[in-house]
C-alpha cells in the first residue's frame, strides 16, 4: 500500500527553509495548532505555552535519537580501479554495528564493489536488493568508531525546499543522545529546556524512547514506498511502559512527539517487544492503545504521516484543520510550526 491520496496545494511559501532561530524566532516560540480530535475546533497558539493544554497526570514521550550526518561522499572502486569520484551516498538503515543499508547515487554498481570515504574509511557492497535502489554495504569500522568517522565525514540530510547548508546542529533536538536517525525526528525539535521544565512543574511526567528514522525519499518520484516498507529501530524501557500504564490507570494521557514515538510504543504494545524493528503501518482502521495525542509537524501532501494522523482524528476534521492552517500561513516541515492533536 502506498502512501496516502491526500493531496492538496501547498504554497511554496509555506515552506520552512530557515531554522526559527535564523528567523529571528526561539525554537520553542513556532506558532501551534491545536486540533481538539472530538469536537474539530481548532485554535491557534505559540508552542511554548504547550502546558496550558495539557493536565498534571499527562505523560509526554519524546524521542531522543540523535540525527547523524548521513549524506557521505566517496570514491567508487572495481578490481582496483576508480569508476566514480564523489559518489554520494545517503544513509538509510543501520542493520548492525557495521552494516547499512544506503542509497548510492552513481550511474552503476556492483557486488563487491568498494566505497572509499577517506584513507582511514571504505565499505563493500555486500547486497543488492531487487526491486529497491538500496544496497547493502559493510563499513571497515563498526560502532562508536565507525559513527566517530560518520559525524567527521557526513552532511546531515537537506530536501530541495532547504537553500541554506545549515550544520548539523540545527537537525538535533535539545535532548538528542542516542545516534542514530538519518532524518531529524522533527517533532521533538521546537522543545527548549525551558518548556520541559514548566511541563515537569505543573506536574507533567516526562519520558524519552529511541527510534531511529530511516531516509524517507529515496531520489526517485516513480519509487512509491509504503510505511511496511520502512524498517526502523526502536527501544524502550520497561520503566516507560510502567509510566504510560499508571498514566492511564489514573485518567492521564499519553502524548506522544511525533509519529517516531507513536510508531514504536503501538509497536511494542502490540509485540510485547521493548528493543526491536518495526514496519508498522498506522491508518483511520487502526486502534490506537498505547498513544491518546500527538505533537507533530506539519506534514507534506500525500505523506503517510497523515494516514497516521487520522487514527486520531477522523479524516474529514483533519483535512479541515490543513486547510485553516494554510490559511492561517503555518509553516511546513522539520523547520516549521506544530500542531497538538489531542
Amino acid at each position: 500500500m502506498g502512501a496516502t491520496a491526500f493531496d492538496f496545494y501547498l504554497p511554496s511559501a509555506l515552506n520552512a527553509s530557515h531554522p526559527p532561530e535564523r528567523r529571528g524566532i526561539r525554537r520553542d516560540h513556532v506558532k501551534m495548532m491545536v486540533l481538539d480530535i472530538k469536537t474539530g475546533n481548532v485554535s491557534h497558539d505559540k508552542f511554548f505555552r504547550l502546558a496550558d493544554y495539557l493536565k498534571p497526570g499527562d505523560l509526554v514521550v519524546m524521542n531522543n535519537s540523535r540525527t547523524v550526518p548521513a549524506i557521505l561522499q566517496a570514491t567508487l572502486f572495481r578490481d582496483t580501479k576508480v569508476i566514480q569520484q564523489e559518489v554520494e551516498i545517503r544513509l538509510a538503515r543501520k542493520r548492525d554495528e557495521e552494516i547499512w543499508d544506503v542509497l548510492v547515487v552513481a550511474d552503476e554498481v556492483r557486488l563487491g564493489d568498494i566505497l572509499q570515504f577517506s584513507s582511514d574509511l571504505t565499505a563493500v557492497i555486500i547486497e543488492m536488493k531487487e526491486g529497491s535502489p538500496l544496497k547493502t554495504i559493510v563499513f571497515s569500522k563498526k560502532g562508536t568508531d565507525l559513527f566517530n568517522s560518520i559525524y567527521a565525514l557526513g552532511e546531515p540530510v537537506r530536501y530541495e525546499y532547504i537553500h541554506n547548508k545549515w550544520g548539523l546542529d540545527y537537525y538535533q533536538t535539545v535532548f538528542a543522545s542516542h545516534p542514530g536517525s538519518v532524518e531529524m525526528p522533527s517533532a521533538g525539535r521546537a522543545f527548549s529546556w525551558e518548556l520541559l521544565f514548566n511541563l515537569q512543574k505543573k506536574g507533567i511526567e516526562l519520558d524519552f524512547i529511541q527510534l531511529h528514522t530511516g531516509l524517507s525519499y529515496l531520489l526517485d518520484d516513480e519509487i512509491e514506498s509504503s510505511p511496511t516498507d520502512n524498517y526502523e529501530e526502536y527501544h524502550l524501557s520497561e520503566k516507560t511502559i510502567e509510566k504510560i500504564r499508571n498514566t492511564k490507570a489514573l485518567g492521564g494521557r499519553v502524548i506522544a512527539v511525533g509519529t517516531t514515538v507513536v510508531r514504536a510504543l503501538e509497536s511494542a504494545g502490540i509485540t510485547g517487544t521493548l528493543n526491536g524493528v518495526t514496519n508498522l503501518y498506522i491508518n483511520q482502521s487502526f486502534p490506537l492503545k498505547m498513544v491518546d495525542g500527538i505533537i507533530t509537524g506539519f506534514h507534506e501532501p500525500k505523506a503517510s504521516h497523515l494516514d497516521m494522523l487520522t487514527a486520531f482524528v477522523p479524516q474529514d476534521l483533519l483535512w479541515n484543520a490543513y486547510e485553516e492552517a494554510i490559511d492561517q500561513q503555518y509553516l511546513w516541515h522539520e523547520f516549521g510550526d506544530m500542531n497538538l492533536i489531542l
